[in-house]
């Protein structure tokens, strides 16, 4: 036996005249999705605009009745904008919401909204509306992080310190080209999540509950009143795809595995071990037990938030890899999870460009680490390369310079006397020790796509044009 509160909570759903038998207050709450869908409101609201529009120019509905509902439609608008309106979180979705503010307040008139249109393809349009409002604001902010992490690498063009390889110290290269380096990952970001805009810029609308309406719709109108490119080719397939929820989930993903990278370096060069980088005390926690603390928690929460993103992903895949190709009720969890990246993804590029712009960094101290670890290694094979030594035979020759090093307890090859080196080689000359400074190492490698103070300036200037 039912309850009053059963009856309420399947009041006003849009299928209520099929089913004798309606869902329990619990299982129609299970079944609601308004608590998610909700921030589509504009886009739902933008969306009934633009088909009542269209019903009244195709004769569908009175051009008055069309009148009407425009005019509702945007008193509904202003409502919500003003918090005049509250949503109720007891609706169905957020279409059920606004469709029911309509009948209440138009009787008849009311009905009329939702004629030649399925939610299918509703919720279809309303998503894509969100995206195409959203995706922007977070390619500006993607943009704005790569010109900020650009500016400080031009401070720090000749700002010498360790490359790593499998986090061993490697070969001496700057902080310029290391920062630069991150934003090539974060400007390929931008491009992805470009081409999925581009890709999802077509409107469901009309596409019905997979094959379209017997009513004379006009497609092309709504397409372009609601800004699209134009409408999806294939009905069924505007009401089943979720491919741009899926490039843009992997996007999101991507770009959040990039900032737990840099976030990771940041990490390490906060470190004691390191002290690399000194964070700003705001971008810094403390300890609750260890006075002496200071903590990049921001860094490490931001690579934390990386697990999310992925999560979402792979839970969007796996939500549609069994669907058979049209609507089925499972899509109504796709939205959760891709808005949950999204927001992810914004918050955390504001965070870590905050984090990056107030940060100092320990030029000496990275410097000084170029001066342990052999990162002069290579610099000396290549030396011996430059006076005629086959490189197979220089490298083996400089590995067994680094061995007498060790032996005697020197940390670079620059530590060696010159009689030293002639043991193992006399093509060896004074002029090596020109060669193993990491400045001159740096200046060395001005190929393109190298770390030499001119030509990171150069991948500096490309990346700043592609920003524009």
């Amino acid at each position: 036996m039912k309850d009053h509160g059963d009856e309420q909570a399947a009041a006003g759903v849009l299928w209520a005249g099929r089913l004798a038998e309606k869902p329990g207050a619990e299982a129609f709450a299970f079944q609601s999705s308004i608590a998610v869908d909700s921030r589509l409101v504009r886009e739902d609201i933008a969306g009934s605009r633009v088909h009542v529009a269209m019903l009244g120019r195709q004769g569908i509905i009175p051009a008055d009745t069309a009148a009407a509902l425009d005019a509702e439609l945007a008193r509904l608008e202003e409502e919500l904008e003003a918090g005049k309106l509250p949503i109720d979180p007891g609706a169905e979705d957020i279409h059920s919401f606004i469709e029911g503010i309509l009948t209440e307040r138009l009787g008849d008139t009311g009905r009329m909204v939702h004629a030649g249109r399925s939610r299918n393809d509703q919720v279809a349009v309303d998503f894509r509306l969100y995206l195409k409002r959203i995706v922007p604001e977070l390619l500006r902010e993607l943009a704005e992080t790569i010109r900020a992490l650009l500016n400080k690498a031009e401070e720090h063009l000749n700002s010498v310190m360790p490359g790593y390889t499998h986090l061993q110290r490697a070969q001496p290269v700057t902080l310029g080209y290391h920062l630069t380096a991150w934003c090539a990952g974060l400007e390929r970001d931008l491009g992805r999540f470009s081409d999925a805009l581009e890709r999802l810029d077509e409107c469901p609308l009309g596409a019905g509950a997979l094959a379209g309406s017997g009513l004379p719709l006009d497609r092309d109108f709504s397409s372009q009143a609601l800004g699209f490119r134009e409408p999806v080719l294939n009905s069924m397939d505007a009401v089943a795809d979720r491919d741009f929820a899926l490039e843009l989930g992997g996007a999101c993903a991507i770009t959040m595995i990039h900032l737990s990278r840099f976030c990771e370096d940041v990490v390490l060069w906060a470190s004691e071990e390191f002290g690399f980088i000194n964070l700003a005390e705001a971008w810094s926690t403390g300890s609750s037990i260890m006075p002496q603390k200071k903590n990049p928690d921001f860094a490490e929460l931001i690579r934390g938030k990386a697990g999310r993103t992925t999560g979402n992903l792979v839970g969007l895949l796996s939500l549609l890899k069994g669907l058979p190709y049209a609507y089925d009720k499972d899509l109504q969890e796709d939205k959760e999870s891709l808005f949950d990246s999204l927001d992810t993804v914004l918050a955390c590029l504001r965070m870590f460009r905050g984090m990056m712009e107030s940060a100092a960094f320990n030029t000496e101290r990275m410097e000084a680490a170029c001066t342990r670890g052999f990162l002069d290694a290579t610099d000396g094979a290549e030396y011996l390369v430059r006076r005629g030594l086959p490189f197979r035979k220089a490298h083996e020759i400089t590995a067994r310079v680094v061995r007498d090093c060790i032996a005697a307890g020197q940390r670079s090859i620059a530590e060696r006397s010159l009689p030293e080196l002639r043991e193992r080689s006399e093509l060896f000359e004074a002029d090596v020790y020109q060669a193993l400074s990491p400045a001159a190492s740096v200046a060395a490698r001005k190929l393109s796509g190298g770390p030499a103070p001119e030509e990171v300036r150069r991948q500096i200037g490309i990346l700043r044009k592609r920003l524009r």
